[in-house]
């Protein structure tokens, strides 16, 4: 039996500003109940969902989605003007 998705929790109608170095892996929280907000913490057990790994390309700032509704996770897509 496969275990049911939980839909995503708004954490901020706003992307997160987060500076990167290339190379250097993070796991964006897809959940919404992180309290380590936009980084996984675990919070996602049982809900279904799991944490996106992303590897950046070159050093500098990203913008990491946080209404978790972006199509392009983990990055912002603007679907938080939707909200």
């Amino acid at each position: 039996m496969s275990e049911e998705k939980a839909a995503p929790v708004v954490a901020q109608t706003a992307p997160y500003p987060v500076e990167v170095e290339a190379g250097k892996p993070l796991f964006w929280c897809a959940c919404g109940r992180s309290a380590n907000q936009p980084f996984c913490d675990g919070g996602h057990k049982g809900t279904g969902l799991t944490p996106v790994k992303h590897v950046p390309e070159k050093d500098g700032r990203v913008f990491l989605c946080g209404c978790k509704q972006t199509g392009n996770a983990p990055l912002c897509d603007g679907s938080h003007k939707a909200l």
